[in-house]
């Protein structure tokens, strides 16, 4: 075959969350996003591959910070033999529209938190396609008994510098989010100490008060772990640990929009508090049979049932969803929660800002997503119209091909 003559990329007519009114899209032949600009830009018209989207979004691929495992693996059940399904893995989130990804350690040994964390950071350094691990999200073992939800009381352990060093061991570089309750630590050094080795510290599975969870953000705790989940409800009297959240101009809340972790009235409650994206991100708090049928899986020591995406205890004890990211995206808009942009951006810029990572913008690799919104069906659904890898190796002729519209 012969090597095909690389071409720039245009898509015009785009609606591009947090822009206005319809813009282009310039792409180089290195599968960078150039520039974006409006349309009707004068000058800007180049001998390219040229897609008309239409008026339809595009975006980058979401950024899940809290997954727990996919395809039968939970990622605190790494192990060298089985070290192989988290490239599957990455490949198969690549598929359902992710870009980049934290695999998620719930409460477990500290043998198994170490033994995940030096094969995730081995992956990490080899790592050339799907979706890009970020690093890793500690969820425990510093949790509240009382809000431990399904995480298992033998492995949770008290919140001090020393238990964290146990824990982190030589892999702190690899833990990108630490989820603590608080109000186990009154010393007041931990989340200094986390935030010092540049670990992203939020609070969740707490019983933390709004006075307590005021002073972890003074000590430098920017997220909050699934929103409603795990921590006290909202008081009129006690606003606790999520009322501090919302009303703080700094705190990011992840939340799960599967509509069985939280209704989604309080959720439209949450969004309305939070004015939409800029304090709140979408996660998939997803398990290991993300990607698989319903029925019954191993979970740690236990099993669990999966019901319509939906996992449980034996006892009844909600334990995640194995629903993808952008199901949420979708579940927003049809539950009338949001708009298109706001539920794409909750999924795509949100998560990026939250761990300080840019959004869609210029110098940005172009793994776009489009979105269409259809006004017959009240659907919104999604493709993969462009990669950064597609531009660089294919050129121009199967582009055409590429670009099909949905």
């Amino acid at each position: 075959m012969t090597q095909a003559t690389q071409n720039p990329v245009d898509i015009i007519n785009a609606r591009v969350p947090g822009y206005k009114d319809l813009q282009m899209l310039l792409v180089n032949q290195e599968g960078i996003i150039e520039q974006i600009l409006p349309m009707g830009t004068v000058g800007m018209h180049r001998c390219v591959s040229l897609l008309d989207v239409a008026g339809d979004w595009i975006s980058l691929g979401g950024v899940d910070l809290q997954i727990n495992g996919a395809l039968g693996l939970a990622f605190p059940e790494l192990t060298p033999e089985n070290a192989h399904i988290l490239q599957k893995i990455s490949r198969f989130l690549w598929d359902v529209g992710v870009d980049g990804f934290l695999p998620t350690l719930v409460t477990t040994s500290v043998e198994n938190i170490q033994r995940s964390l030096a094969i995730i950071a081995e992956v990490i350094s080899t790592q050339k396609a799907g979706a890009k691990i970020l690093g890793v999200h500690l969820e425990g073992p510093f949790l509240n008994f009382q809000k431990r939800g399904a995480h298992p009381a033998e492995y949770l352990l008290p919140l001090t510098i020393d238990q964290v060093k146990r824990v982190l061991g030589n892999y702190a570089h690899v833990v990108k989010i630490i989820t603590l309750a608080p109000e186990l630590d009154p010393t007041g050094k931990v989340i200094p100490y986390l935030r010092s080795l540049g670990i992203i510290v939020s609070l969740g599975h707490s019983q933390a008060t709004a006075t307590q969870a005021q002073h972890a953000f003074e000590e430098g705790a920017t997220m909050v772990t699934h929103a409603f989940n795990a921590m006290p409800p909202l008081h009129h009297r006690e606003p606790g640990l999520l009322g501090a959240a919302i009303t703080h101009p700094n705190v990011m809340c992840g939340f799960i929009a599967d509509g069985e972790h939280v209704s989604p009235t309080m959720l439209q409650i949450l969004l309305r508090a939070s004015y939409h994206e800029k304090g709140l991100f979408l996660v998939s708090d997803a398990l290991s049979p993300l990607g698989l049928p319903d029925g019954v899986y191993p979970w740690d020591t236990r099993q669990i049932e999966v019901q319509n995406g939906t996992a449980r205890l034996p006892d009844g004890t909600l334990s995640g969803t194995t629903l993808p990211l952008l199901v949420g995206v979708q579940n927003l808009v049809k539950w009338g929660i949001c708009d298109v942009e706001s539920a794409i951006l909750l999924a795509t810029n949100a998560p990026r800002k939250a761990i300080g990572l840019p959004g869609i913008a210029n110098s940005q690799p172009a793994n776009l997503l489009r979105w269409h919104w259809d006004e017959t069906t009240k659907e919104l659904t999604w493709q993969r119209v462009l990669t950064a890898e597609m531009v660089k190796k294919a050129g121009s002729w199967n582009l055409s091909v590429a670009l099909n519209p949905i």
